[in-house]
């Protein structure tokens, strides 16, 4: 597979992606947005913000699978025997995206308490993900795959690392979320930092997905 067809793959997913949650969130930006105003657009800053951020990030994974297609096809590439663990962070990491959709489709109807459970649910799913791919780590360490041994392994290091300290710094926002709505904030100051943590939370996901397929098949 080529580097120019890796990048376009994600760079089209992550567009779909983008125009799928564009389409679901849109009651909670245009409010203000009359029937007969074709292409007004009223997106709260942070939400703009976020998608800066996802731009950037997104560049910054396709340049990473770019270099790892091209890599690949020097006569030294030496493939790693993935974890299995690898299958069962996955299973967490999507069951944390659905918990974080549970929290905001339940801030969309005003319950509290389903908010909380699911904010509270998801952060355990993503932690469990973390502590996961450290596992897969120390067994690709024990089993003599180090990053210096190669060029294959050294990049699943690489994405694996990159992938999960983007996952670090959602968490610490889903940490100010959580606190704050513990703490008897109102749910209708919240419920934007709710909608993004999720918006995160499966832009993330999507992301390892393509990750995990690259080093996985290729």
């Amino acid at each position: 597979m080529s580097a120019i067809t890796v990048s376009t793959a994600l760079l089209v997913g992550i567009v779909i992606w983008f125009l799928v949650a564009r389409r679901l969130t849109a009651r909670s930006w245009a409010s203000g947005v009359q029937a007969g105003d074709v292409g007004a657009i009223d997106l709260p800053p942070t939400r703009i913000g976020l998608w800066l951020f996802l731009a950037v990030v997104t560049s910054l994974f396709g340049l990473f699978l770019s270099a790892y297609s091209m890599r690949m096809h020097h006569g030294d590439w030496s493939q790693p025997t993935l974890p299995p663990v690898l299958w069962l962070n996955t299973a967490l990491l999507v069951a944390a995206s659905i918990a974080l959709q549970a929290a905001r489709s339940a801030a969309g109807r005003g319950r509290s308490r389903v908010v909380t459970g699911s904010l509270l649910a998801g952060g355990a799913l993503t932690a469990a993900f973390l502590a996961g791919q450290f596992a897969a780590w120390q067994q690709l360490a024990a089993a003599g795959y180090f990053v210096q041994g190669s060029a294959a392994t050294a990049f699943f290091y690489l994405l694996t690392a990159v992938h999960g300290l983007h996952l670090l710094g959602g968490m610490w926002v889903w940490g100010r979320t959580t606190n704050r709505l513990l703490g008897g904030a109102g749910l209708a100051d919240l419920k934007l930092s709710v909608e993004l943590c999720s918006e995160y939370w499966h832009y993330l996901l999507l992301v390892w997905l393509v990750v995990f397929g690259v080093l996985l098949y290729l």
